[in-house]
């Protein structure tokens, strides 16, 4: 920019007399240049930001401009920078924050050409440049641009706003440099060995940004570097690292060799390529150890909401024992078919018929028309049929979970109005009761542990609570149950022989196809798994649960 020339007379014949002609033509162009007070050259006048011309400058009259703008600016001659734009009394104290926040020691500017008509700012020419900067901590480049306008009276301006100092930078937004401030780093969502990262698991990348947003972080160091801050001074977004910091740490409840071993379980071939979901819980304290889940429906490891089929004998059960006063060895008779509230309901194809059958041994081979015939009899009451409900919110904590970090579950239901067939089906859990593998999982982690823990992805979580505990005598026949299915029933053909292990199959019919379920414990682990259109729980799911219970 083209300062207004102060020399008397005197002073500048004698300049004449020291320089010459070099004298002479400094001495000319600072008297012809037209320099005005407010900065503005080329022009009599003054820029008028009222009466803006809809015709762009030229390519050289904007690079004049932006040059005489970027001159001032790198000599830290601020005011005079100012008045190059069209808003000086806004973009000098901004020169100045830039200054201040950047702890700027020298800047430069290099490759100024002229872009053409601006596609942003109407009426004006674009002029881009490259920035060297330096700053607390090290050297910072970057390319940039300004937008050139002109007023009507011909005088030409740099207009203004914050992306002058940086691209995209925000009107309450300004830079730092230095140490980075806390937010610009962004924190790393970890598996409970604390260095894991999640997003490196196919199912837990969303889960991962979720938390990520959401969960507060700890630990980690700060770098140097620059940085954008709000208003409020914290970290929006890192620009440049001059150092690396350890950025700072969400840790979460995942077991990192778990959730491979489940990633890989889900694609198991014996699956066909069918949409497949499975959690793993630690049934001592509720922390969610793995889930995946493929397909095209989402996340159905904790949204997949379906039809459990005969994995809730398990509830049903519980409730034959807590509300009835049955025992394992109550008469349950296993008949080919059945008829309740005027539905025909049967058992699944080659299940032989066994009207001397008790409770532990029609939940063993999985017989529907036992648990449809007790349960209509003792947990249907002049139409209120409740009961199931009730057990599975009272003492398996069925509800609405908040299991951390912002991550969304879908709630289970056993509705307390069904009426007509509906009444009958919920105990084999079909008609409109539903479930996801996290609720599932969650029932068997509750037998296992002989008491309900939300299950829960972060370790600081806060639980809630059954309003009653499972009883130790409701426990003991489940889990004796639930191991002769392993051993010896519908889950034999793929967890017999496997150590501890107590599990229930289930296959759900939902429209034209069955879906398959399976969920289990062992020392360690509570499991549960779901394949829609699996032919059967332990010929699909049953895959699934294995591969975890024997972590290969």
């Amino acid at each position: 920019m083209n300062r207004p020339v102060k020399l008397g007379l005197v002073g500048a014949c004698t300049a004449l007399l020291v320089v010459g002609g070099i004298g002479i033509f400094n001495l000319v162009h600072g008297l012809t240049a037209g320099a005005s007070q407010d900065g503005q050259s080329g022009s009599s006048g003054s820029f008028d930001p009222s009466t803006l011309s809809s015709t762009p400058p030229s390519n050289t009259e904007a690079v004049e401009r932006a040059r005489a703008f970027l001159d001032s600016w790198s000599e830290q001659r601020l005011e005079g920078a100012a008045g190059d734009t069209d808003r000086p009394g806004t973009a000098a104290p901004a020169l100045r924050d830039y200054k201040d926040g950047l702890h700027l020691s020298k800047l430069t500017f290099d490759h100024i050409l002229s872009a053409g008509p601006s596609t942003v700012t109407p009426g004006a020419t674009k002029v881009t440049f490259d920035v060297k900067a330096e700053v607390a901590g090290g050297t910072w480049t970057y390319s940039s641009a300004v937008a050139v306008v002109r007023s009507t009276n011909g005088v030409s301006a740099v207009h203004w706003n914050k992306s002058v100092l940086y691209p995209g930078l925000g009107d309450d937004q300004s830079l730092t440099a230095g140490k980075l401030p806390a937010g610009a780093s962004s924190a790393k969502v970890v598996a409970s060995d604390g260095k894991t990262d999640l997003s490196t698991f196919a199912s837990l990348r969303g889960i991962a940004t979720t938390i990520g947003q959401n969960a507060k972080p700890t630990g980690g160091t700060t770098g140097t570097g620059v940085a954008v801050v709000d208003g409020d001074g914290d970290g929006v977004k890192a620009l440049k690292d001059f150092s690396k910091g350890r950025p700072p740490v969400i840790r979460t409840t995942i077991d990192a060799r778990l959730q491979a071993v489940a990633e890989s379980a889900v694609k198991k071939p014996q699956l066909q390529e069918k949409p497949a979901g499975t959690v793993a819980l630690d049934w001592k304290n509720g922390h969610i150890l793995a889930l995946a889940h493929t397909g095209g429906d989402g996340d159905i490891a904790i949204n997949g909401i379906k039809s459990p089929g005969s994995t809730m004998k398990i509830i049903t059960s519980a409730a034959l024992f807590d509300q009835a006063g049955l025992t394992a060895n109550s008469p349950a008779p296993c008949t080919d078919s059945l008829v309740a509230n005027s539905q025909l309901f049967h058992n699944d194809p080659g299940l032989k018929a066994n009207p001397g059958s008790t409770l532990a041994q029609a939940f063993t081979v999985s017989c529907n028309t036992a648990f449809i015939k007790d349960g209509f009899h003792y947990l249907v009451h002049d139409g209120d049929a409740s009961a199931l409900h009730n057990e599975a919110v009272d003492v398996f904590g069925m509800g609405s979970w908040s299991i951390g970090g912002g991550v969304a579950t879908t709630d289970p239901s056993i509705p307390t109005d069904v009426q007509a067939g509906d009444q009958a089906a919920q105990f084999i859990g079909q008609g409109r009761v539903t479930a996801t593998p996290l609720f599932m999982a969650s029932v068997a982690a509750t037998v296992r542990g002989v008491g309900f823990k939300q299950p829960i992805i972060l370790p600081d979580q806060h639980q809630q609570t059954a309003p009653r505990p499972i009883t130790a005598r409701t426990a003991g026949y489940l889990q004796s149950m639930m191991r002769s299915v392993a051993t010896s029933g519908t889950a034999a053909p793929r967890l017999g022989g496997l150590p501890g292990v107590g599990a229930k199959t289930g296959t759900a019919e939902e429209g034209d196809h069955t879906n398959g379920w399976l969920t289990a414990y062992d020392s360690r682990i509570a499991v549960a798994a779901l394949v829609e259109g699996g032919s059967s729980g332990v010929d699909s799911a049953g895959h699934v649960v294995r591969q975890l219970l024997t972590g290969s």
